[in-house]
């Protein structure tokens, strides 16, 4: 579902959550991997859970993220009427340091995560 248009109201609570750089940084992790638990978000910005909960409330109550639980984790993903909007936002700063860096984090973090699993069924199959 596209978003066609907004009321003011509206438009300025998308407005106060993207105010803080937290909030954005989460908001571009989410568009450049479509959802990643609240675990991945905290250990790639470094936050403490307490911060990282309090801004991903913030923008499940602004209306920008929902989440599903799997087993005892939370993963949270950008709305797709929200999607389109927030690709034109990212366009003009996608380049900026911090957010290249997390998106680097990430990547590591896969890479990671790819070689314990093949460590793991590699000495599955070794006994």
């Amino acid at each position: 579902m596209r978003l066609k248009n907004i009321s003011l109201n509206y438009g300025l609570r998308i407005f106060k959550a993207l105010s803080e750089e937290p909030r954005v940084r989460i908001l571009h992790l989410l568009m450049q991997n479509k959802e990643l638990s609240i675990s991945d978000l905290e250990l790639i910005l470094d936050f403490t859970q307490t911060k990282t909960s309090r801004h991903l409330i913030y923008l499940k109550n602004a209306g920008l993220l929902g989440s599903r639980r799997v087993d005892q984790w939370m993963f949270y993903y950008i709305l797709e009427e929200y999607v389109e909007i927030l690709q034109q936002i990212f366009k003009l700063i996608q380049k900026d340091i911090n957010l290249t860096k997390d998106q680097e984090t990430v990547e590591i973090l896969k890479s990671n995560r790819e070689l314990a699993e093949n460590k793991i069924q590699n000495n599955q199959y070794r006994r």
